[in-house]
């Protein structure tokens, strides 16, 4: 087998990167202009619709240029050095349009809604930075496995404009709804360890020498598992009130006053600390059990809780016919607390 040499590369074609090097450096900035800045408020009447086909615009130009630069660069001839400089320019272009229209959308149609296009536009960014990486330290003339993935990756990153909640009522659901689906998951998780977790060492002997098994770690005591029937009532109280409350969010949630978006914003944002709650409780809860951190985890738990059945109680999402389990659920979470207070008593 003959050995294949790999062509040098010349100065001509190192030069014709040079562009996209700067290209990079451009794509940087504008990144960290997306991360840290402030939209730009009110210097003329927004209006939603119209928002969302620039951005849909823009996401895909930027598409179709990163279809370009890749396929100048992944074939014979070479690009010329002022081709690359045109293309990197398109491209530099295009990224600035999806910020630009990005900067458009005030804070006053919603921070939840606001952080979802951000994160999206980010992710464009983001994503053609890493194609014209890929590109610069690719071999010259071929397409590599990373530059069609890279390439890929901007296409679907620019895809995602579609999929974007169009206003701060379906962003709040949305959200909601990826909480509801993380403390699912937790609380099967737990179930499945509660089944499996009957003493896995009662089927063997004493340990002669110890006098005793030496394995505590591993499984629940009897009292433990008191315990842990209270706490795991918290943890299907905190699924049954996200699930209450992204219900009344899509049935009566609106966006047409700074009010009503404000309202919603409260509940994304405390709503956001229930799950990243229920796994700490959920983590003290694994042998060997301390019985103190599992109650600080609980109260936590609790209080938040509270906070998001008072804030949805008070909000527009909440008409007297839906304060009936309201009312049942805070009655829930304050009996499973009381009885967690009552079986940790002896560790104060």
């Amino acid at each position: 087998v003959r050995e294949r040499k790999v062509p040098a590369v010349a100065p001509a074609a190192m030069e014709a990167r040079e562009p996209l090097r700067e290209l990079c450096g451009a794509l940087r900035a504008v990144l960290a202009r997306v991360r840290e800045g402030e939209p730009g408020e009110g210097r003329e009447p927004f209006e939603l619709p119209r928002f969302w086909d620039a951005l849909g615009q823009t996401f895909k130009v930027t598409s179709q240029e990163a279809t370009k630069l890749s396929l100048a660069f992944s074939r014979l001839p070479l690009t010329s050095a002022e081709d690359c400089r045109k293309l990197s320019e398109d491209v530099q272009n295009a990224v600035l349009a999806v910020a630009t229209v990005y900067y458009w959308l005030p804070k006053g149609q919603g921070t939840t809604l606001r952080k979802m296009v951000r994160d999206a536009t980010t992710e464009v960014v983001e994503g053609m930075i890493q194609l014209t990486e890929t590109i610069l330290s690719a071999p010259l003339e071929s397409l590599s496995q990373e530059q069609l993935i890279s390439t890929g990756g901007v296409w679907e990153a620019c895809e995602q404009v579609s999929n974007l909640p169009r206003d701060n009522q379906a962003a709040v659901a949305s959200a909601l709804a990826a909480c509801l689906g993380v403390v699912k998951d937790a609380l099967e998780e737990m179930e499945r360890a509660l089944v499996e977790g009957q003493d896995p060492y009662s089927d063997i002997m004493e340990d002669e020498e110890l006098g005793f098994r030496g394995n505590r770690d591993t499984y629940w005591s009897e009292a433990d598992r008191k315990l842990l029937s209270s706490c795991m009532g918290l943890m299907k109280a905190s699924k049954a009130c996200l699930k209450k409350v992204l219900g009344v969010v899509k049935a009566y949630g609106k966006a047409d006053s700074p009010e009503q978006i404000a309202q919603l914003d409260d509940l994304a944002d405390i709503a956001n600390e229930i799950s990243p709650s229920v796994d700490e409780l959920a983590l003290s809860m694994y042998p060997p059990m301390n019985q103190l951190a599992v109650r600080l985890n609980a109260a936590k738990l609790a209080s938040v809780l509270k906070k998001v059945l008072e804030i949805t109680k008070t909000s527009h999402v909440c008409p007297p016919s839906e304060e009936g389990w309201v009312q049942f659920l805070t009655g829930a979470v304050d009996h499973n607390m009381n009885k967690i207070k009552n079986f940790t008593q002896g560790q104060l």
